[in-house]
């Protein structure tokens, strides 16, 4: 079942338990005659209201700071004196009184731990005022592991109560595995992008610096700036930090790499750039564009002794930006295509195509992965449709050039 399955589950019945624990409201109809609802309505608007507001700080995972913001909003949910989320046996954050009780409910938590059950436990103190007599504390789990529990404490014991700790504490295990989720998809991407840093093979790193060594002595400046350009086009290729960036950085980079493909091939590199200039602010994910052009050398100018043709294209279509890049190389049968892009090819056969392609869909859906045109000897045209807008996508900040390139 997918998270968002498990969310549309789930959801209801944190609802259901939003009603449970009380927060039935009056109907109220203004002197205008407008509705505001019955108490369903509102119950389960004040409901969903609540868990909303919960959610974004558990998406983050199970720490301290989204603890604390969580409880202090899910509160409301019971009505009840106090709540408690731990991370195993250790409490992350408590909201409302008692917190004298911590260490009896931490003991209960153990059992929790133990059993995976949720516990109720009468609570006894000293302190006629004190509103606490009463606990729960439900299992907070995640992939089928218990990470911590949710602990409830009240003024008297209720089955309805001890429910709604369960149903709240299932909640926020949906939350937690988003986060794992998310956390996991983040892992993906990294390793997909570690993947695409290791194509940078040697070989090129070598022939580069070697046509760099060779202008030191004909032509000093032409030497300094080609290194410029290798140092920032390595500095892009390696950064740390952001899973996309935008259309014109990534085009920067496509800049400088054939920029030292130029100084070892000369002439037989021809290269033709189209781009309108309402795409470069679009944000694209990191290194989508790149291993293309890196492949299109490979199988123009590394394995064809003719002179090599690359353009590349990027235009705005309204809610779009289109991008083609386009060699006259030595093409590939359709067939070894469809079985690289399925991962059925040798393991280090067109890593670049593959890793792109499901990036696209990861973050766009398969409607925009790569559209590859070939045949033997017909070259490759690739074209990747980027929506412009897309929730989530933001590109990294701008880098900072490493001198005059």
């Amino acid at each position: 079942m997918t998270a968002l399955a498990l969310l549309a589950v789930v959801a209801p019945v944190v609802f259901a338990a939003g009603l449970t624990a009380g927060h039935l409201l009056v109907r109220r109809v203004d002197r205008d005659g407008t509705d505001h609802g019955g108490p369903v309505e509102r119950a389960t608007f004040h409901t969903l209201h609540t868990a909303s507001a919960a959610a974004p700080p558990l998406r983050a995972g199970l720490t301290e700071d989204a603890a604390r913001k969580a409880v202090r909003r899910l509160r409301p949910l019971f009505g009840t004196a106090a709540l408690g989320l731990t991370a195993d046996d250790r409490l992350l954050a408590w909201d409302g009184p008692g917190r004298h009780h911590a260490d009896t409910a931490l003991d209960r938590v153990r059992h929790v731990l133990q059993s995976g059950r949720t516990q109720t436990f009468p609570v006894r103190c000293p302190d006629p005022d004190c509103p606490v007599r009463r606990g729960a504390a439900a299992p907070l789990t995640a992939d089928g592991r218990v990470l911590g529990a949710l602990v409830v404490l009240g003024a008297g014991e209720s089955a309805s109560a001890a429910r709604a700790t369960e149903e709240v504490a299932r909640w926020v295990s949906v939350q937690l595995e988003l986060a794992e989720l998310d956390r996991t998809r983040t892992g993906l991407i990294e390793a997909e992008i570690r993947a695409l840093r290791a194509q940078i093979s040697p070989h090129f790193v070598y022939n580069s610096l070697a046509a760099i060594a060779s202008f030191v002595r004909t032509d000093p400046e032409r030497a300094r700036d080609l290194l410029l350009e290798f140092a920032d086009f390595t500095r892009y290729s390696f950064r740390r930090h952001g899973e996309f960036t935008t259309l014109a950085e990534e085009l920067r980079s496509i800049e400088q790499f054939l920029e030292l493909v130029r100084a070892r091939f000369g002439q037989r590199l021809q290269v033709t750039l189209q781009i309108a200039p309402e795409v470069l602010p679009v944000a694209v994910p990191f290194l989508c564009l790149q291993p293309l052009v890196e492949n299109a050398v490979r199988h123009g100018l590394e394995e064809s002794v003719e002179r090599s043709r690359i353009g590349i294209t990027a235009q705005d279509e309204g809610a779009t930006a289109r991008i083609v890049i386009e060699d006259n190389g030595v093409g590939m049968e359709p067939d070894r295509l469809r079985r690289i892009l399925r991962g059925e090819d040798s393991p280090s056969a067109g890593i670049g195509l593959r890793n792109v392609d499901e990036r696209l869909r990861q973050v766009y859906g398969d409607d925009h992965g790569l559209v590859i045109e070939t045949g033997v000897g017909a070259g490759m045209k690739i074209t990747i449709r980027i929506p412009k807008y897309r929730p989530g996508v933001h590109s990294a900040p701008p880098r900072t050039a490493s001198g005059n390139v």
